[in-house]
């Protein structure tokens, strides 16, 4: 993200926070796709809150999902942890690639909606699931405007290193927001783009800052952000119990 569209961000953010009366009609104008400036070498050209949406990693990419030291890198365990689903709990992963974080997340809830946009992706996660005899995890075939699960249907929504990549992402929170339970969570594991050491391309990392703008504009109260990842946010947010 350029330094302008970063500034830009900030200053929406600020904006929201002092003169909530605004609010809905500074979003409204605000949260619209425009054509970036100048499209870089891993984004597709087009813009939300002034950040640049990132190119989807493709069926070409799977090894980088499963490489043998993501989880020394990245240790995911450690998020399931701190977010403490319940057993009875069911958890869509958005952006389920090949099942990694969904076959972490299994054995710790009742259900899991492993959800993607790719075939492909889908595919290969069914073969694993079945090698490794995983009985609660279903697949979903998204679309890039739905998440295609039925209403008031999960507990948590957890996009790990995904929502980035979402062409729409304002549709897709709508639809993830009425998938939701009242009072369902939202979990959103990015890369931090604070952090200019983490070794991750530029549109693949988000701020903080960048993240609570853009779910919080879609009607999500953020809760907390769980610092126990060493290269990744772990931003929590919760859909209102009352609408």
């Amino acid at each position: 993200m350029s330094f302008l569209r970063f500034l830009s961000a900030v200053s929406l953010a600020v904006f929201l926070w002092f003169t909530p009366s605004f609010a809905a009609n500074a979003v409204q104008q605000y949260a619209v796709y425009t054509e970036c400036d100048r499209g870089s070498f891993d984004g597709i050209g087009k813009c939300y809150f002034g950040r640049e949406i990132s190119q989807i990693l493709g069926k070409d990419g799977s090894n980088w999902l499963d490489r043998p030291r993501r989880g020394a890198e990245e240790k995911p365990e450690k998020a399931i942890e701190a977010l403490k689903f319940l057993p009875t709990d069911t958890v869509a992963d958005i952006g389920a690639g090949i099942g990694y974080m969904s076959f972490l997340i299994a054995p710790n809830v009742e259900k899991v909606f492993a959800v993607d946009i790719q075939s492909e992706m889908l595919d290969m996660l069914k073969e694993r699931q079945l090698k490794n005899g995983i009985t609660n995890v279903e697949t979903v075939k998204s679309e890039e405007t739905s998440v295609n699960l039925p209403d008031g249907a999960i507990d948590w929504a957890i996009m790990v290193d995904a929502y980035h990549e979402f062409t729409y992402p304002k549709e897709m929170m709508q639809t993830i927001f009425t998938a939701l339970k009242p009072g369902g969570k939202v979990v959103l594991l990015e890369y931090k783009g604070e952090n200019p050491l983490v070794a991750i391309k530029p549109r693949h990392k988000m701020t903080q800052t960048q993240a609570r703008a853009e779910v919080e504009a879609m009607g999500f109260k953020f809760l907390e952000s769980k610092r126990v990842l060493p290269q990744q946010h772990v931003l929590v947010f919760q859909k209102p119990l009352k609408a």
